[in-house]
């Protein structure tokens, strides 16, 4: 498998730090809101290259954090009257019902920050005793130019990124790269005690503190969207390498940037969506679809023509897998047709070529319908075994469940009623009573109930 890094932008090999295990790290939500579309893109994308690594073999340990102290929270229980506790905790239960409805399936590990303040206090102090930070009336700060290798993961020179930075004014920084890793408490604001006095951490070294505690000195990949680049993952990378004497991620793996209608989506523009609006209205699957839809490294254009396509896509997928359901049960054929095997495999391989070119997720999407194709073509018009049926519809699972779609089958349990109705339609076309055929039909697409006449027999679908 080959993987763009981000760090040496070039397309890489991906060969694992240890045999044994492949460790992931995700950066997690700061839990004040629910999430958007921004937030479930990197959610959806890296569940997916987490599959897709288990599906090739990996023992794969993937952490995804929560920020869960932060200025945004600490604002947001200002304004509900509320605990940062409770605004946290609540979101947390919020994220939770958006990323278990895309079909996110739980990190091994999700830890908070407030649960490791010891770890931050430690790996802070480590960063003190070896002159890389500085600490001024309770806070903390990172000495940016003392790390050489400042700025090699978002390639800026230095005299670039210091020209972008400010010191404000009543600011203690050294430099205007500088950055805070405890902040000394404010009134009313949570705190810890720390050896600098009574504070919080900063953003940027939880997840130092929790990757090293989780996943160890080196990993193999830290992923996340395009913005945190800079400077949340490169200030990462200071921090780590500082305090570790090791290098921190082994490969970065970060996905493009969402438009809505063509502009970049943004609060300040108003054409925020979240996850939970776009799902009242179309289910939380066309959303994983859509995210997925597209190279991951790809900026993608949010649109309500586009998500329609989304849901008609998926539906041609359910179609055909209820289809095959129907001609297992009711396969006339014998034997197995090798060239039939032969066929369906080559789908796989394609799959898997397309997936191992950095997680191209598009073109892995691409083989799926492909296989769709054969088995319209090849399976449900023709009298196939049910051997070769049953190998159809696994191979159609197998790939469908390494991107995580598919995942609202439901039974095919007609009650007594409808069942019965559609006997007497069979009894009737046998008869030629094509009236009667014609009116049965009719009222059973008026209960949602559509009917398909193949050679196996009656095959339906629910609208």
């Amino acid at each position: 498998m080959k993987v763009f890094n981000t760090l040496t932008r070039t397309k890489e090999e991906f060969i694992p730090v240890d045999e044994n295990e492949v460790k992931i790290y995700a950066c997690g939500p700061t839990v004040y809101n629910y999430i958007h579309i921004g937030n479930a893109r990197p959610l959806c994308v890296f569940d997916v290259l987490r599959r897709y690594m288990e599906y090739r073999g990996y023992n794969v340990k993937f952490v995804q954090n929560f920020t869960d102290v932060d200025d945004k929270i600490i604002n947001r229980a200002n304004e509900e009257g509320l605990s940062f506790e409770e605004v946290s905790e609540k979101y947390i239960n919020e994220f939770w019902t958006d990323a278990h409805g895309l079909n996110f399936k739980d990190a091994t590990v999700h830890p908070k920050a407030t649960e490791n303040i010891e770890e931050i206090i430690d790996i802070i102090n480590s960063l003190v005793e070896k002159g890389y930070a500085y600490a001024v009336d309770g806070d903390v700060y990172y000495r940016a130019l003392k790390f050489k290798d400042y700025g090699k993961l978002s390639h800026q020179p230095i005299d670039d990124l210091q020209s972008g930075a400010r010191i404000a004014v009543g600011d203690k920084k050294e430099n205007p790269l500088d950055f805070a890793l405890w902040k000394a408490a404010k009134e009313g604001e949570p705190y810890w005690d720390s050896p600098w006095g009574k504070g919080r951490p900063g953003w940027h070294i939880e997840c130092s503190a929790m990757n090293r505690k989780y996943l160890g000195k080196t990993i193999d990949i830290h992923c996340g969207g395009q913005d945190l680049i800079f400077p949340h993952h490169e200030n990462e990378i200071a921090q780590s390498e500082a305090a570790n004497d090791a290098p921190f991620s082994k490969y970065w793996m970060h996905n493009g940037y969402i438009n809505v209608d063509n502009v970049k989506m943004s609060k300040s523009l108003g054409n925020f969506k979240t996850v939970r609006e776009i799902a009242d209205a179309y289910g939380y699957e066309v959303i994983r679809y859509f995210l997925i839809s597209s190279h991951y490294r790809s900026p993608i254009n949010y649109n309500l023509e586009i998500i329609e396509q989304c849901k008609a896509a998926l539906d041609r997928l359910y179609t055909c897998r209820e289809s095959l359901d129907f001609a297992i049960k009711n396969a006339k054929g014998s034997g197995s047709d090798e060239n039939l095997i032969t066929q369906l495999n080559s789908r796989k391989e394609q799959f898997i070529k397309a997936m191992d070119d950095d997680l191209n997720t598009a073109d892995g999407l691409a083989a799926i319908f492909d296989l769709v194709k054969d088995i319209n073509t090849k399976i449900l018009d023709k009298d196939v075994s049910k051997g070769d049926c049953e190998i159809a519809a696994s191979l159609f699972d197998e790939l469908c469940g390494v991107l995580g779609i598919l995942y609202n089958r439901k039974s095919n349990d007609l009650d007594s009623e409808i069942e019965a109705l559609i006997e007497q339609r069979q009894e009737a076309r046998k008869n030629k009573d094509w009236a009667t055929a014609d009116k049965i039909r009719d009222d059973l697409k008026a209960r949602g109930i559509i009917l398909k006449d193949t050679p196996q027999g009656v095959t339906w679908t629910k609208e």
